[in-house]
């Protein structure tokens, strides 16, 4: 693989790959929203489930578009950007409010995950957009390169199982946060909503592939790739 090529939009799709995942761990967590649904009733989510799905639509992308090897220095760059955010967060939680400040609580609340739930959304994390590229990048090779969405909805279901069944045991078994025995639950609706959302996105991931393959005059296919997710070459 040549490292002298350039593109036009890479940088434009890392740059909006670790937002978004920066978004999903200190934006959502600290929300748990309830919607009520034809036929389900009353649904009580994390509201990061909205963002998961949409970095893995850019996972998907990345891979599709430009190969394994551009998209895991992408998913490098995520997990040092995911790890200064978290840093920060809780060095700002800890500096001692002013005396007038009336909302070290709130703040706490929306910005203080401890460090157990903090590295088990990093490991999640890394192994679920790892398996996500690598299963994505083989199906490529298997299909010739027919079939988009079986690989961009197939990838997912395997990164998001990796994710869910890394991240929630990790966080919370015998945490007392939520019930030991209601988290198996919890992994299952969260793995289904998140597909589903990847799902309802395929249209528009056709869309943006396709116009970046144009754009780019690149279609890559691995080949040669050496699968390895602690390298950094492209």
């Amino acid at each position: 693989m040549s490292g002298k090529r350039t593109y036009r939009y890479y940088d434009f799709v890392m740059a909006a790959f670790v937002t978004v995942l920066i978004c999903s761990n200190l934006v959502g967590p600290a929300k748990i929203a309830q919607v009520e649904l034809p036929l389900f009733g009353a649904v009580v989510f994390g509201a990061g489930v909205l963002f998961f799905p949409i970095s893995y639509v850019f996972g998907d992308i990345l891979t599709e578009v430009y190969g394994y090897a551009r998209a895991r220095r992408v998913i490098w760059a995520g997990f040092a950007g995911l790890g200064f955010a978290s840093f920060m967060a809780a060095v700002v939680v800890a500096l001692p409010p002013a005396p007038f400040w009336q909302h070290q609580g709130a703040y706490e609340t929306a910005f203080g995950n401890t460090w157990r739930i903090v590295g088990a959304s990093m490991i999640g994390y890394f192994c679920g957009e790892f398996v996500n590229s690598f299963v994505l990048a083989k199906m490529k090779l298997l299909t010739a390169g027919k079939w988009l969405w079986t690989r961009t909805i197939g990838s997912t279901i395997a990164g998001e199982a990796v994710d869910s069944a890394l991240f929630y045991p990790l966080a919370f078994y015998g945490a007392g946060i939520i019930p030991d025995e209601q988290l198996p639950f919890i992994m299952l609706v969260q793995f289904l909503a998140k597909t589903g959302v990847e799902v309802v996105l395929t249209p528009v991931t056709y869309k943006v592939v396709g116009f970046l393959k144009r754009a780019e005059n690149e279609d890559y296919y691995d080949r040669d790739t050496r699968f390895s997710p602690f390298r950094l070459k492209a």
